[in-house]
């Protein structure tokens, strides 16, 4: 069998300015995703570790790591993540980002939650445990990437059931752990600065031109943004209003 990849690329040429990306069969039976690159072409496995190796009989190392976690905790030792640890952990996360980059590309939104929920998972744990500051701060810089991205592939999964309420929340739920993020940070001041944020809040505002008009629904989103602002006196207010509304539903069905 010849190792030349030329006949796979013929064809497929390269496109700087264009993500390029196809699923395909794979001769194991399972599909795959293939990503373009300049100079080849990356496949990847849909499940499991994108490369499809288990390390040290793990689906990955993040799991391998949670497991010498556990068994530290139980035993009432210690546990760090050595400098070398996050290296190994940084090549795996970047691994899943190209799979969920491909996968986004080609509208796989599950794919792409769940990939992107791993990395954060992956970003919480480093954070937790690195023995060295510049280790956490590597990997937590791009939580707000990641979390936006998995905001809009929970969002477009709840487009394309024609429920744009339900968008509205999967963005509501990436705005505030940007938010939270950036409050971690002390950068709440800066949230003009921060492009993830500004992306979700403008394709909020877009939302809510489809969403169906609902006066709890409004009320909700005001006191979402009254507890974002930590104006506790008018989410108050806000909450009475809505438990009004939601009490008055029956009675009205009542008398109907």
């Amino acid at each position: 069998m010849s190792l030349d990849i030329g006949a796979i690329l013929a064809g497929w040429d390269f496109q700087p300015d264009d993500l390029q990306a196809r699923l395909v069969a794979g001769d194991d039976g399972r599909d795959k995703i293939q990503m373009r690159v300049d100079l080849g072409v990356l496949q990847m496995e849909c499940d499991g570790r994108p490369d499809g190796r288990r390390p040290h009989d793990r689906e990955s190392l993040l799991e391998h790591h949670e497991a010498r976690r556990d068994a530290a905790l139980a035993v009432g030792e210690e546990f760090k993540l050595l400098a070398d640890d996050c290296a190994g952990l940084m090549r795996e996360g970047l691994q899943y980002y190209h799979r969920y980059l491909a996968a986004f590309h080609l509208q796989l939104y599950d794919l792409v939650a769940r990939d992107t929920e791993r990395n954060l998972r992956l970003f919480a744990f480093v954070s937790k445990h690195a023995a060295r500051n510049r280790d956490r701060i590597e990997f937590d810089q791009y939580r707000p990437y990641v979390a936006m991205m998995n905001a809009r592939a929970l969002a477009l999964k709840e487009l394309g059931r024609d429920d744009p309420r339900a968008a509205l929340a999967r963005v509501d739920e990436g705005i505030a752990r940007i938010r939270d993020f950036l409050r971690e940070y002390r950068q709440d001041d800066r949230e003009g600065d921060c492009s993830e944020l500004t992306f979700l809040l403008r394709w909020r505002t877009d939302l809510q031109v489809q969403a169906p008009a609902d006066p709890v629904a409004r009320l909700e989103d005001q006191l979402r943004r009254a507890v974002d602002g930590e104006d506790y006196e008018e989410a108050a207010r806000l909450r009475d209003r809505i438990r009004l509304l939601q009490e008055e539903g029956p009675r009205q069905e009542a008398r109907g």
